[in-house]
């Protein structure tokens, strides 16, 4: 087995404990840090795609998504060093106002961000112009990821895609809503660009609407 497809087994395994092992060897091995982010992103893709046909589930996916954060905290360094931890933009991510939940928000976070985008997770029961502010702060989001898990807190989601629209955010930046409540006609009624059902979709449908 070779080096990028251990640090590929460890990662889909989640096993936390090797991983850093496992990069610094293929590291060490003369393998480019890009080539082993690139099997890890890779990976994590995989792991999506089996959480969609519901060979694994939340537990696992989240253990894969930490995993793969300490094997990148190794490869950061000569990424920067290098110039070689070229970004697909940035995600600003959050819970609308009036929702406290969190868990599938960190979930999408931690997958979008192993696909290879920056995340700013302004967090839970964020208000319209919170979401707007953080866009707008950062001159690379391309995408705005807006989740509500409260049938209650739809009109909040339907009230921060307007703002985002209005302050002129979209359509530099795509829209992407999701959240147990939220379905593809709601999406497409409040004007989103995208919508995921599940953590495992979310980072697949980010990157196709930056595309």
């Amino acid at each position: 087995m070779s080096k990028l497809q251990e640090v590929a087994t460890a990662l889909e395994l989640g096993k936390q404990k090797e991983i850093e092992a496992l990069v610094q060897a293929a590291l060490d091995e003369g393998l480019a840090p890009q080539d082993v982010l690139n099997t890890m992103i890779s990976s994590m893709g995989n792991i999506g795609d089996k959480f969609q046909r519901n060979e694994v589930f939340v537990p696992e996916m989240l253990v894969a998504a930490l995993t793969m954060k300490k094997g990148v905290a190794i490869l950061q360094p000569m990424l920067a060093a290098t110039g070689g931890a070229a970004s697909l933009g940035t995600c600003v991510i959050g819970t609308v106002m009036g929702d406290l939940h969190d868990v599938g928000k960190n979930l999408v976070a931690l997958m979008i961000e192993s696909a290879g985008f920056k995340v700013v997770d302004i967090g839970v029961d964020a208000p319209p112009e919170k979401f707007v502010e953080a866009a707008l702060a950062h001159d690379d989001c391309n995408i705005v990821a807006v989740s509500a898990l409260l049938t209650t807190t739809m009109e909040a989601m339907k009230l921060t895609v307007e703002a985002l629209i209005k302050a002129g955010v979209q359509p530099k930046a795509k829209i992407l809503v999701g959240g147990a409540p939220v379905t593809q006609e709601f999406a497409d009624s409040i004007g989103a660009d995208g919508y995921s059902p599940d953590a495992g979709s979310a980072a697949t449908k980010a990157k196709e609407l930056i595309a």
